[in-house]
């Protein structure tokens, strides 16, 4: 067990413990001090278990950072905003934010504060014309155009592109003309080649600089899709995302030209939309490339959304079989990516969860071996923003 790992799981009995002393469960109490030494004390014998300090884990955290990959992030709104907070639990290290519009208190302030994650689990602040992290400052700049943003003077090398306008190789390869090396566009791409995370991730190869994570969707159904279609067979399927409101829609009804539906107050409707992410899948997994397509409902919920895909299958099976399927993935080599679930969850229940895709067992329905209903749920802001670093990541271990 390394270090980290066996420093959580210390961290983890002791909480065990204290919080079965509260509930009566234990005759233990626990003592601390700065060393980080804690006394188990027990009837008749007294027990120490010795937990890293503070300082030891930041330290340790510092040099495991000095090893990382080096990020910038263009664009702090949600995606760019929750990619940071995702790097907190990741080895990659955020040396660097452009963003033209927020000032550097509002950064602060919005970086501390979420109304759908909560408050931001670290210390946050300013030192002079940096954003500091407990003790790690950031590079602020406000550059309207990515070829002018310092990447290379801040030390940024791999840069999440999370604006939503520079979604094209011509727009995105601005940043490697401000020091960059490899860019990670956080939206499909009409060109860049898309990565997801547990169904194409391998097929990247280092000669790539401009890569695109897919979308949020795509990164639902994929890993479904993959596993059923590696088992079965899809011979055809319609997606419907019940999505969750996004920055892009109004809050009263306002001028939405291109689409009048979409210019409708997003709280009080739900509205049907457009979407590729089914088409994506195709991308991804070339084999049901004509194969899916699919469309979303935009409903009143800042976070979690669900995929609904119903397949026509190639080989029959039951729905028992399907399920079985689904679990052994989400414990194999999807783990992190898929998960399994057949507790009667809602939305909010998913709040948070980091996973691409989350398979709901007690949902889905048959209508023969052939024909089935799939449901899998994902929280559309920090899921995605985890693949993001994952994808990082992996691309620094390619290069």
């Amino acid at each position: 067990m390394n270090k980290h790992l066996q420093s959580h799981s210390l961290l983890k009995i002791g909480l065990m413990i204290l919080f079965s002393s509260y509930a009566g469960c234990l005759p233990y109490v626990l003592c601390g001090n700065e060393s980080g030494k804690v006394v188990i004390l027990t009837s008749p014998q007294q027990v120490q278990l010795k937990f890293p300090s503070s300082v030891d884990i930041l330290r340790e955290r510092q040099q495991i950072l000095k090893m990382a990959p080096k990020v910038g992030i263009n664009g702090f709104g949600r995606i760019g905003r929750i990619v940071l907070r995702a790097s907190l639990k990741k080895d990659i290290n955020v040396v660097a934010v452009n963003d033209p519009f927020i000032e550097l208190d509002y950064m602060v302030y919005m970086l501390t504060y979420d109304s759908t994650h909560g408050q931001f689990p670290a210390c946050v602040s300013k030192e002079g014309d940096k954003l500091k992290i407990n003790n790690t400052l950031i590079t602020v700049t406000s550059e309207k155009d990515p070829a002018s943003i310092p990447w290379g003077s801040a030390g940024a090398e791999y840069i999440v592109e999370s604006t939503g306008v520079f979604t094209t190789i011509e727009k995105a390869a601005g940043h490697l003309k401000g020091g960059a090396k490899k860019i990670i566009i956080s939206a499909p791409s009409a060109d860049a080649p898309m990565f997801v995370m547990g169904v194409n991730h391998d097929k990247y190869t280092k000669d790539l600089n401009i890569v695109s994570n897919a979308s949020c969707t795509t990164n639902c159904l994929a890993p479904l899709a993959k596993v059923i279609h590696d088992e079965f067979g899809i011979e055809e399927a319609l997606m419907t995302t019940v999505h969750s409101y996004t920055a892009t829609q109004k809050v009263v009804d306002g001028p939405s030209s291109k689409d009048w539906r979409g210019g409708r107050a997003a709280a009080q409707n739900i509205i049907p939309s457009s979407t590729g992410a089914a088409k994506a899948v195709g991308k991804v997994i070339p084999d049901l490339n004509g194969k899916l397509t699919g469309m979303a409902f935009r409903i009143p919920t800042p976070d979690v959304s669900v995929v609904d895909v119903t397949c026509r299958l190639k080989k029959g099976a039951s729905y028992d079989q399907i399920k079985k399927v689904m679990k052994k993935a989400s414990q194999g080599k999807l783990k992190g990516i898929l998960d399994y679930t057949e507790d009667p969850v809602v939305s909010t229940d998913l709040l948070g969860d980091t996973h691409s895709s989350i398979f709901d067992a007690a949902a889905g329905i048959s209508l023969n071996d052939n024909f089935v209903k799939l449901i899998s749920w994902y929280d559309n802001e920090t899921g995605y923003s985890h693949r993001v670093v994952d994808l990082i990541m992996h691309m620094a271990k390619v290069a």
